[in-house]
């Protein structure tokens, strides 16, 4: 949040932007008129991010100054001469849009400062879609970025970045088609030709009168057969009674 003009003691907020008007220096620090009912505080240790040995060495009264808030007490508002962070691990999420400066580049990727406590790290994988095969091939330090935030671990101090993610997709390769296309062969078609599988043959229909004839042949047969029969069974008997006689007559008949 940035205010430039005078606002109200209830408006203002942490990292709040002010200018404002030395009044008044102190070993300790200064004191600064932003417009507001209560004085802001600015302590020596907000100067700058150096130690300072002296206020006087960079204040003096009537001097305008660029602040920002850090807190509101009831009776003063600490200032601080150091722009705060811009995100705080808890400001930051996945998926997030952030802009940021490239400060330094690795053989893995390239850190770039985007006004949290640690520069995010983008790996050389998601400098750009396709290969890369040095992070100076595609940023240079001092380049003003855009980035996707994927993740952030705030116990390691770990932001991981992505440009990758913010550029378009390659437009994918299209096949040709093929004028024509030739009909899909039968799996049965396909299968390579061999000798013809044996066909059992198909027994011709007989007519009424063939069926008939072979009919009475069969009784004729049947008949023949019984004759046949009977005549073996009479020459049977015959033959045994023959012998019986035979038998008969050998035996000698007493005196």
């Amino acid at each position: 949040m940035a205010l430039t003009e005078t606002a109200s003691v209830a408006a203002l907020e942490p990292k709040t932007r002010l200018t404002g008007k030395i009044t008044k220096t102190t070993l300790a620090g200064a004191l600064v008129d932003v417009g507001q009912s209560i004085p802001g505080v600015l302590h020596i240790s907000q100067l700058r991010r150096d130690p300072v040995n002296k206020v006087e060495d960079l204040l003096r009264e009537g001097q305008d100054v660029e602040v920002w808030v850090r807190r509101v007490r009831k009776d003063r508002i600490e200032l601080t001469m150091l722009e705060p962070l811009r995100y705080d691990w808890k400001d930051m999420q996945p998926d997030m849009l952030v802009r940021g400066k490239v400060v330094r580049l690795e053989t893995y990727g390239a850190f770039v400062d985007i006004g949290a406590e640690r520069p995010g790290m983008v790996h050389i994988s998601e400098l750009a879609r396709g290969y890369v095969k040095e992070a100076k091939d595609v940023v240079k330090e001092g380049d003003e970025v855009e980035a996707m935030i994927l993740s952030v671990d705030a116990k390691k101090r770990q932001i991981r970045l992505s440009l990758k993610a913010l550029q378009p997709e390659a437009p994918a390769a299209e096949t040709p088609q093929r004028e024509s296309r030739r009909p899909k062969r039968s799996k049965k078609a396909e299968e390579p030709e061999g000798e013809p599988e044996p066909v059992e043959p198909i027994e011709p229909q007989l007519t009424v009168m063939q069926l008939a004839w072979q009919a009475a042949q069969d009784r004729a047969r049947s008949k023949g057969k019984a004759n046949r029969a009977k005549r073996q069974r009479s020459a049977d008997r015959e033959q045994e009674e023959i012998l019986n006689r035979t038998l008969q007559e050998r035996v000698p008949t007493g005196a």
